[in-house]
């Protein structure tokens, strides 16, 4: 009888002690990519002095090209707009942290952005997005209506 207790006593042992060793070598699971749009633009990487409408692209992108036809028609002397695809400027794609295609971001001459959208854009949104930033509260983005 001693001896099955003494048995059942190590195998106790030994199991607590295997599942210590188990949650030790228990494996991280892969970092996730983050998705984000950068907040900030060295505007000596883009042409002109104006408000940028930056899209990072990819020429395999199908969607890419859909948001490229929308922010070309806001083209103008007051906003540049600007596609860098992955194939001709990897290394901005990598210097912004881009990580998801299509990339839209918003800038002032200053490079800071005011606005970004990862993925598809309606024209509707991104032509309120820009108005809205080169002029703050002239879109209602609230979707009520005004009595003025």
């Amino acid at each position: 009888m001693d001896r099955l207790i003494l048995a059942l006593a190590v195998v106790a042992v030994a199991a607590v002690v295997a599942e210590v060793v188990r949650r030790r070598r228990a494996v991280d699971p892969p970092t996730q990519p983050r998705f984000e749009a950068p907040a900030q633009l060295d505007r000596s990487d883009f042409g002109g002095d104006a408000w940028l409408v930056a899209v990072f692209t990819s020429e395999t992108c199908s969607t890419c090209a859909d948001v490229v036809r929308k922010a070309d028609v806001l083209r103008s002397d007051d906003v540049a707009v600007e596609v860098v695809t992955f194939q001709s400027r990897p290394d901005l794609h990598e210097r912004y942290a881009i990580d998801a295609v299509p990339c839209l971001v918003i800038a002032d001459a200053d490079g800071v952005v005011h606005r970004a959208f990862l993925g598809p854009v309606t024209a509707t949104d991104l032509w309120a997005a820009v108005a809205n930033a080169r002029e703050p509260g002239s879109i209602d983005t609230t979707g009520g209506c005004s009595d003025h």
